[in-house]
């Protein structure tokens, strides 16, 4: 594993993005792609050791894309700027919480959890934390947790959603779109030696949010 290759190839794309440079560095790209994806296999066999829903996922399971889909928005630059992998049991776009690895210049990070679940599945998940308040409150502000995920939650309402009580104790726990944590890395991040252990550490504490979510998330799949 060489994630040095990723970081040169990513640099080059963010100051070359367009279509002529890609189509003259394509091998420069499959290379950073087939790094990335050893990097993938060699976190998967981590996970494994204690989450058995993960083992057998392939990397080329869990990438996105390199093209941007720019149908919508005004940046046309037509490829992303990072490397992304979302290790799923149930699959990258399932609503079952996973682990993400991403790869960027000034903005690696980890993160597990969920991103923009549909509206009843959310409301399902809120209610399960009104319902099991003091078994999500173990886990999202356990100092173990914190060390490695200093915030949870993402895209906040400005109130409280409708249908929960507005002197809820713990309002950012509902307010929340999207359920998910990051962990940021710097970019050197993967030359270190106890780079894997950390990943591991990070994910068998995020275990324990996405099993939490994932307990309300999967009856909807």
């Amino acid at each position: 594993m060489d994630t040095s290759v990723i970081f040169r190839f990513l640099h080059e794309i963010s100051a070359h993005n367009n279509r002529e440079w890609f189509a003259d560095h394509k091998a420069m790209y499959e290379q950073a792609r087939g790094e990335f994806e050893i990097l993938l296999a060699e976190i998967i066999a981590r996970l494994s050791l204690f989450d058995e829903s993960v083992r057998g996922v392939q990397p080329a399971e869990c990438t996105y894309r390199i093209y941007r889909d720019t149908r919508f928005s005004p940046d046309k630059t037509p490829y992303k700027t990072h490397l992304g992998g979302f290790i799923n049991a149930h699959g990258k776009k399932s609503n079952h919480c996973g682990y993400y690895v991403h790869l960027q210049p000034s903005g690696s990070m980890l993160a597990a959890g969920a991103y923009w679940l549909p509206s009843p599945i959310l409301k399902a998940v809120r209610q399960s934390i009104v319902d099991n308040l003091d078994e999500y409150r173990s886990i999202v502000e356990d100092k173990a947790f914190r060390g490695y995920f200093p915030s949870v939650g993402d895209d906040f309402l400005k109130t409280m959603p409708v249908g929960f009580p507005r002197d809820f104790a713990y309002p950012d726990y509902l307010k929340c779109r999207m359920y998910s944590c990051f962990a940021p890395l710097p970019d050197d991040f993967f030359a270190r030696s106890d780079s894997l252990d950390y990943v591991a550490g990070a994910f068998a504490q995020a275990k324990r949010y996405n099993d939490f979510l994932n307990y309300t998330i999967d009856d909807f799949e």
